[in-house]
């Protein structure tokens, strides 16, 4: 029941306006096309030759048979041939066939109303000239009725196909987003896995405290997979689990300097950003006796950034090279934001911001 409450909310809203606008242009035409009686009225003259005899009640009467009238025959169009519908589609003959429709039925409700007079003694002004204008006076009514009416079938069919596109790309948004996502979760897994093939066959003792650890980086991962954004503070508790499985494989030759300032703890990013940026230093950079790695994390302001110094690896990695590039396309696709890279006193520094 509550999937299907807002959208009926929203269709009630567009039937509301639309029914507010026709109201509207009711009252408004009502009054313009009895606007020579109207200006009648106030001759002071006392010579009142266009239309002898007339009271305002004659007018006010007129007025309100002809609101009446353009209220039936802007529900007339919208019940035949659904102008308040954008989805259907309206053709030239459907608009001919409501021109002539609104004008017979404005022509019988005009005769109606002179029916109306004569036999129960209506107020209607008598004046030739009155009757003279009639058939001008159908013509506009239906040209505005049908016209109004028109219009706002294109207008609301114009935003219909807005918000088709809109929807559109947000789809494709999130297709891309869940796509670069499943790139994530098997990448990671492949590298742990293939830590914990070593750690079983030369330390068992530290495999199971690593086995442990991993069951809660899996954990984390999964879990926030359905989000798109998260708070800094759940992402560094989940890098700290995340070192914690590095420093098992690497020991002391693997080090962390992490400064998060308090004011930024609540930013967002997207999840497992800080852990890619981790995993892409481990991957590249020599890790040994010889040549400790130090991983420093910072945030200051709305900027968050990795660096390490730069030392490559002997042998090249033979990386998938998704991690930065999957990480700047989400970032465009969530933020429209740019992640920065550079290359400072050999050291390796990449910025993302912090939202």
């Amino acid at each position: 029941m509550s999937i299907f409450a807002p959208m009926d909310m929203k269709w009630i809203n567009r039937i509301d306006r639309y029914m507010i606008a026709l109201t509207v242009i009711s009252i408004v035409v009502a009054f313009l096309t009895h606007f020579p009686e109207l200006i009648s009225l106030f001759d002071r003259s006392g010579q009142n030759n266009l239309f002898p005899g007339m009271h305002w009640a004659d007018v006010a009467n007129e007025i309100f048979f002809t609101f009446i009238s353009l209220l039936l025959l802007f529900a007339l169009n919208t019940f035949l041939f659904k102008f308040d519908r954008p989805a259907v589609h309206i053709t030239w003959w459907k608009l001919a066939l409501s021109f002539v429709l609104t004008w017979i039925v404005s022509n019988l409700l005009g005769k109606g109303f002179v029916f109306l007079h004569h036999h129960f003694n209506i107020p209607a002004i008598d004046a030739m000239v009155h009757h003279y204008l009639h058939p001008l006076r159908d013509f506009l009514i239906t040209c505005i009725v049908v016209g109004s009416c028109y219009m706002s079938y294109l207008l609301r069919r114009s935003q219909l196909v807005l918000i088709e596109n809109q929807q559109l790309r947000t789809e494709n948004l999130i297709n891309q987003y869940e796509a670069l996502k499943s790139q994530l979760n098997p990448h990671m897994l492949f590298n742990s896995l293939n830590t914990l093939r070593s750690l079983i066959r030369e330390t068992p003792d530290k495999a199971q405290d690593y086995l442990q650890e991993l069951s809660r980086v899996l954990r984390y991962t999964l879990q926030e997979n359905e989000n798109q954004s998260v708070m800094l503070h759940e992402e560094m508790e989940f890098v700290r689990a995340y070192i914690f499985l590095l420093k098992m494989r690497y020991e002391d030759n693997l080090s962390f300097d992490i400064r998060i300032d308090e004011g930024t703890e609540n930013c967002l990013l997207p999840p497992m950003s800080v852990q890619l940026l981790i995993e892409n230093a481990v991957k590249h950079n020599e890790i040994s006796n010889r040549r400790p790695l130090t991983i420093r994390i910072q945030s200051e302001g709305h900027q968050l950034t990795v660096s390490n110094p730069l030392q490559p690896k002997l042998t090249a990695s033979g990386g998938t090279r998704i991690g930065l590039a999957n990480l700047a396309k989400r970032y465009r696709l969530l933020f429209r934001k740019e992640i920065a890279v550079s290359e400072e006193n050999d050291t390796f520094v990449v910025t993302i911001p912090l939202i």
